[in-house]
Protein backbone atom coordinates (compact mmCIF):
# COMPACT_ATOMS: atom_id res chain seq x y z
CA UNK A 1 0.00 0.00 0.00
CA UNK A 2 1.49 3.38 -0.98
CA UNK A 3 1.49 6.01 1.83
CA UNK A 4 0.33 9.75 0.95
CA UNK A 5 3.53 12.05 0.21
CA UNK A 6 3.21 13.89 3.31
CA UNK A 7 3.55 10.95 5.35
CA UNK A 8 7.06 9.82 3.52
CA UNK A 9 8.62 13.40 4.23
CA UNK A 10 8.31 12.78 8.02
CA UNK A 11 11.84 12.43 9.12
CA UNK A 12 10.56 9.69 12.00
CA UNK A 13 12.88 7.43 13.44
CA UNK A 14 12.46 3.47 13.43
CA UNK A 15 9.10 2.68 13.08
CA UNK A 16 8.40 0.84 16.92
CA UNK A 17 7.10 -2.49 16.32
CA UNK A 18 6.67 -4.02 19.78
CA UNK A 19 4.33 -3.14 22.39
CA UNK A 20 6.96 -3.29 25.24
CA UNK A 21 8.85 -0.51 23.67
CA UNK A 22 9.74 1.99 26.84
CA UNK A 23 8.31 4.98 24.86
CA UNK A 24 4.95 2.97 24.72
CA UNK A 25 4.58 1.74 28.21
CA UNK A 26 4.95 5.21 29.55
CA UNK A 27 2.49 6.34 27.25
CA UNK A 28 0.27 3.55 28.14
CA UNK A 29 0.60 4.51 31.79
CA UNK A 30 -1.32 8.02 31.32
CA UNK A 31 -4.53 6.25 31.25
CA UNK A 32 -3.99 6.49 34.92
CA UNK A 33 -4.60 9.34 37.10
CA UNK A 34 -1.59 9.13 39.07
CA UNK A 35 0.52 8.60 36.40
CA UNK A 36 -1.23 12.07 34.60
CA UNK A 37 -0.79 13.85 37.84
CA UNK A 38 2.94 12.78 37.92
CA UNK A 39 3.92 13.73 35.10
CA UNK A 40 1.93 16.77 34.07
CA UNK A 41 0.57 15.05 30.89
CA UNK A 42 -2.23 13.18 29.04
CA UNK A 43 -2.56 11.23 26.15
CA UNK A 44 -5.08 12.24 23.17
CA UNK A 45 -6.78 10.47 21.17
CA UNK A 46 -7.93 11.27 17.61
CA UNK A 47 -7.24 13.54 14.90
CA UNK A 48 -10.06 15.81 15.71
CA UNK A 49 -9.51 15.73 19.50
CA UNK A 50 -5.06 16.30 18.82
CA UNK A 51 -6.10 19.41 16.29
CA UNK A 52 -8.51 20.61 18.62
CA UNK A 53 -5.51 20.90 21.48
CA UNK A 54 -3.24 22.45 18.82
CA UNK A 55 -5.40 25.40 17.38
CA UNK A 56 -5.79 25.95 20.72
CA UNK A 57 -2.10 26.82 21.35
CA UNK A 58 -1.50 23.87 22.82
CA UNK A 59 2.46 22.12 21.46
CA UNK A 60 2.00 17.87 21.63
CA UNK A 61 5.17 16.65 23.16
CA UNK A 62 5.34 13.62 21.07
CA UNK A 63 2.90 12.01 18.13
CA UNK A 64 2.60 8.57 17.72
CA UNK A 65 1.22 7.26 14.46
CA UNK A 66 0.24 4.12 12.59
CA UNK A 67 1.11 5.58 8.66
CA UNK A 68 -0.89 2.14 7.55
CA UNK A 69 -4.21 3.80 9.17
CA UNK A 70 -3.16 6.54 7.56
CA UNK A 71 -2.73 5.38 4.12
CA UNK A 72 -6.19 6.79 3.48
CA UNK A 73 -6.83 9.52 5.13
CA UNK A 74 -4.61 12.73 3.41
CA UNK A 75 -6.29 15.08 6.00
CA UNK A 76 -4.20 13.34 9.34
CA UNK A 77 -1.65 12.81 7.07
CA UNK A 78 -0.99 16.53 6.01
CA UNK A 79 -1.80 17.45 9.38
CA UNK A 80 0.77 14.98 10.59
CA UNK A 81 3.14 16.66 8.18
CA UNK A 82 2.34 20.14 9.69
CA UNK A 83 3.55 19.02 13.27
CA UNK A 84 6.87 17.12 11.92
CA UNK A 85 7.78 20.63 10.47
CA UNK A 86 7.21 22.58 13.70
CA UNK A 87 9.67 20.37 14.92
CA UNK A 88 7.31 18.26 17.12
CA UNK A 89 8.55 14.60 17.58
CA UNK A 90 6.54 12.11 15.39
CA UNK A 91 7.16 8.28 15.93
CA UNK A 92 5.39 5.72 14.08
CA UNK A 93 4.20 2.60 15.33
CA UNK A 94 2.93 -0.75 13.66
CA UNK A 95 -0.64 -0.83 14.03
CA UNK A 96 -0.74 -3.51 16.34
CA UNK A 97 1.53 -1.48 18.85
CA UNK A 98 -0.69 1.62 18.11
CA UNK A 99 -3.87 -0.52 18.85
CA UNK A 100 -2.26 -1.32 22.23
CA UNK A 101 -1.87 2.24 22.35
CA UNK A 102 -5.46 3.23 21.92
CA UNK A 103 -8.36 3.37 24.57
CA UNK A 104 -10.79 3.37 21.30
CA UNK A 105 -12.61 0.56 20.02
CA UNK A 106 -11.47 1.62 16.16
CA UNK A 107 -8.26 3.63 16.33
CA UNK A 108 -7.87 6.45 14.25
CA UNK A 109 -3.93 5.92 13.90
CA UNK A 110 -3.00 8.84 16.17
CA UNK A 111 -2.40 9.88 19.44
CA UNK A 112 -0.56 12.23 21.38
CA UNK A 113 1.06 13.31 24.21
CA UNK A 114 0.26 16.65 25.65
CA UNK A 115 0.82 18.93 28.71
CA UNK A 116 -2.02 18.42 30.98
CA UNK A 117 -4.18 21.59 30.45
CA UNK A 118 -4.09 24.30 33.05
CA UNK A 119 -5.82 27.80 32.00
CA UNK A 120 -5.35 30.72 33.63
CA UNK A 121 -9.00 31.18 36.15
CA UNK A 122 -10.20 34.43 35.72
CA UNK A 123 -10.14 37.48 38.35
CA UNK A 124 -13.42 38.36 37.95
CA UNK A 125 -15.62 35.27 37.03
CA UNK A 126 -19.15 35.76 35.32
CA UNK A 127 -20.72 32.38 35.53
CA UNK A 128 -18.92 29.52 37.69
CA UNK A 129 -19.93 26.21 36.97
CA UNK A 130 -19.31 23.75 39.95
CA UNK A 131 -19.51 19.77 39.38
CA UNK A 132 -20.06 17.84 42.48
CA UNK A 133 -20.44 14.41 43.02
CA UNK A 134 -20.56 13.89 39.12
CA UNK A 135 -18.61 10.49 38.47
CA UNK A 136 -19.99 9.37 34.77
CA UNK A 137 -17.20 10.99 32.61
CA UNK A 138 -19.30 10.83 29.45
CA UNK A 139 -21.21 13.20 31.47
CA UNK A 140 -18.63 15.77 32.69
CA UNK A 141 -17.46 15.55 29.37
CA UNK A 142 -20.77 16.80 28.23
CA UNK A 143 -21.20 19.42 30.70
CA UNK A 144 -17.42 21.09 29.59
CA UNK A 145 -18.68 21.34 26.36
CA UNK A 146 -21.99 22.96 27.38
CA UNK A 147 -20.03 24.97 29.45
CA UNK A 148 -18.28 26.41 27.01
CA UNK A 149 -20.95 26.99 24.69
CA UNK A 150 -23.06 28.71 27.28
CA UNK A 151 -19.86 31.19 27.94
CA UNK A 152 -19.13 29.96 31.74
CA UNK A 153 -16.19 31.87 32.73
CA UNK A 154 -14.63 28.50 35.07
CA UNK A 155 -15.97 25.23 36.27
CA UNK A 156 -14.27 23.83 39.64
CA UNK A 157 -14.74 20.07 39.97
CA UNK A 158 -15.80 19.44 43.06
CA UNK A 159 -14.16 16.53 45.76
CA UNK A 160 -15.63 12.81 45.08
CA UNK A 161 -15.93 13.90 41.14
CA UNK A 162 -14.67 12.31 38.14
CA UNK A 163 -11.62 13.41 37.11
CA UNK A 164 -11.80 15.13 34.26
CA UNK A 165 -8.96 14.28 32.28
CA UNK A 166 -10.15 10.07 32.19
CA UNK A 167 -10.17 9.75 28.25
CA UNK A 168 -13.81 9.83 27.99
CA UNK A 169 -14.56 12.75 29.31
CA UNK A 170 -12.19 14.26 27.44
CA UNK A 171 -13.77 12.73 24.10
CA UNK A 172 -16.57 13.81 25.48
CA UNK A 173 -15.92 17.69 25.63
CA UNK A 174 -14.26 17.45 22.56
CA UNK A 175 -11.79 20.09 23.29
CA UNK A 176 -12.94 22.27 25.78
CA UNK A 177 -10.67 21.35 28.32
CA UNK A 178 -7.87 23.67 26.18
CA UNK A 179 -9.90 26.77 25.83
CA UNK A 180 -12.46 26.95 29.27
CA UNK A 181 -10.25 27.67 32.66
CA UNK A 182 -11.06 24.43 35.01
CA UNK A 183 -9.78 23.18 38.23
CA UNK A 184 -9.94 19.87 40.39
CA UNK A 185 -10.09 20.26 44.29
CA UNK A 186 -9.32 17.79 46.18
CA UNK A 187 -11.65 19.37 49.47
CA UNK A 188 -13.91 22.58 49.44
CA UNK A 189 -11.78 24.63 51.62
CA UNK A 190 -9.28 24.45 48.46
CA UNK A 191 -12.33 25.58 46.13
CA UNK A 192 -14.07 28.45 48.05
CA UNK A 193 -11.80 31.11 47.62
CA UNK A 194 -12.19 30.38 43.74
CA UNK A 195 -15.69 31.66 43.66
CA UNK A 196 -16.25 35.04 42.98
CA UNK A 197 -17.41 36.92 46.14
CA UNK A 198 -20.92 38.00 47.41
CA UNK A 199 -21.91 35.65 44.40
CA UNK A 200 -25.22 33.68 44.88
CA UNK A 201 -25.28 30.24 44.18
CA UNK A 202 -27.77 27.78 43.11
CA UNK A 203 -27.59 24.18 42.78
CA UNK A 204 -30.19 21.89 40.71
CA UNK A 205 -32.85 19.92 42.22
CA UNK A 206 -35.50 17.90 40.96
CA UNK A 207 -38.12 18.96 43.53
CA UNK A 208 -36.70 22.86 43.83
CA UNK A 209 -39.58 25.49 44.10
CA UNK A 210 -37.73 28.32 42.03
CA UNK A 211 -37.49 28.06 38.55
CA UNK A 212 -34.52 28.50 37.02
CA UNK A 213 -35.87 31.06 34.28
CA UNK A 214 -36.77 32.87 37.80
CA UNK A 215 -33.08 33.52 38.34
CA UNK A 216 -31.01 36.95 37.24
CA UNK A 217 -28.10 34.90 35.44
CA UNK A 218 -26.49 37.95 33.96
CA UNK A 219 -24.44 38.97 37.22
CA UNK A 220 -22.42 36.59 38.64
CA UNK A 221 -23.47 33.99 39.82
CA UNK A 222 -22.53 29.92 41.22
CA UNK A 223 -24.59 26.89 39.65
CA UNK A 224 -23.85 23.14 41.22
CA UNK A 225 -25.05 19.95 39.61
CA UNK A 226 -24.98 17.41 41.37
CA UNK A 227 -24.28 13.24 40.51
CA UNK A 228 -27.28 11.58 39.01
CA UNK A 229 -27.40 9.14 41.50
CA UNK A 230 -26.12 10.04 44.93
CA UNK A 231 -26.74 13.90 43.90
CA UNK A 232 -24.86 16.70 45.48
CA UNK A 233 -22.56 16.85 48.41
CA UNK A 234 -24.22 17.97 51.95
CA UNK A 235 -21.67 21.00 51.87
CA UNK A 236 -23.15 22.10 48.33
CA UNK A 237 -26.92 21.77 49.70
CA UNK A 238 -25.86 24.25 52.50
CA UNK A 239 -23.93 26.57 50.03
CA UNK A 240 -26.68 26.81 47.51
CA UNK A 241 -30.61 27.55 46.92
CA UNK A 242 -32.25 25.06 44.70
CA UNK A 243 -33.15 25.55 41.19
CA UNK A 244 -35.22 23.05 39.19
CA UNK A 245 -36.46 22.78 35.77
CA UNK A 246 -40.18 23.15 34.88
CA UNK A 247 -40.95 19.79 33.05
CA UNK A 248 -44.23 18.75 31.46
CA UNK A 249 -45.61 15.20 30.99
CA UNK A 250 -43.73 12.23 33.07
CA UNK A 251 -40.52 12.69 33.22
CA UNK A 252 -39.27 12.89 36.92
CA UNK A 253 -35.53 14.22 36.46
CA UNK A 254 -32.82 14.82 33.81
CA UNK A 255 -29.54 13.73 34.01
CA UNK A 256 -26.56 15.80 34.85
CA UNK A 257 -25.36 16.18 31.37
CA UNK A 258 -28.82 17.57 30.18
CA UNK A 259 -30.00 19.48 33.48
CA UNK A 260 -26.27 21.55 33.48
CA UNK A 261 -27.10 22.45 29.73
CA UNK A 262 -30.40 23.38 29.93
Amino acid sequence: MLLPLQLEAIQSPHMITSAKNQRIKDAQKLSRKRHREQTQTLLLEGLRLVRDAVESGVRPQTIFYAPTQLANAPDTADFLAQLDKAGIECMPCSEAVFAALANTITPQGIAAIVPLPQLALPAHPSLTLILDRVRDPGNAGTLLRSAEAAGVAQVLFAPDTVDPFNDKAMRAAMGAHFRLPLRVCAHWEELEPLLPPHAPCYLAEANAALAYDQVEWRASAVLVVGGEATGASQTAMQMATPIAIPMLGHTESLNASIAGAV
